[in-house]
C-alpha cells in the first residue's frame, strides 16, 4: 500500500511579491508582508502568483526538485539554490531543519 502526505497540515498566506514567481518556487520574507524568490533559507513555497501577490504555503507537505546529493530521510537542513531547487546542507550545518519523508532521483518530499 502506498502512502500520501499531500494535504497534511497545509496552511497558506498571501504576500506582496513584485517579481513574478512560479508555483513550487521557494520564497523568503524580504519586507513587511512581502516575499521574493529564495536563495538559502526559505519560509515557504509559492502556490500561485497574480498581479504582484503570491499565495505561499507555509506548513504541510511539499515535494520539490533538488540539486546536489539526494537528501536522506529524517530531519535535514534544507536550503534553496539559485535555480529554485532544494539542496541538503552538510551534516552539522546550522539552519532550519525540515522533516524529509521521501526522496527519489529528482524530488524530495518534506514537511515545511
Amino acid at each position: 500500500m502506498e502512502t500520501a502526505m499531500n494535504g497534511y497540515a497545509e496552511n497558506a498566506a498571501t504576500f506582496a511579491c513584485t517579481a513574478e514567481t512560479e508555483p513550487g518556487m521557494p520564497v523568503m520574507v524580504t519586507d513587511s508582508g512581502a516575499v521574493t524568490k529564495a536563495e538559502g533559507t526559505f519560509c515557504g513555497v509559492v502556490l500561485s502568483w497574480r498581479d504582484g501577490f503570491a499565495a505561499v504555503q507555509l506548513n504541510g507537505y511539499v515535494s520539490l526538485p533538488y540539486s546536489g546529493t539526494k537528501p536522506n530521510v529524517g530531519y535535514q537542513v534544507l536550503t534553496a539554490d539559485a535555480d529554485g531547487n532544494i539542496k541538503a546542507e552538510a551534516a552539522g550545518t546550522a539552519g532550519l531543519q525540515r522533516l524529509v519523508v521521501d526522496a527519489d532521483s529528482t524530488h524530495v518530499g518534506f514537511i515545511l
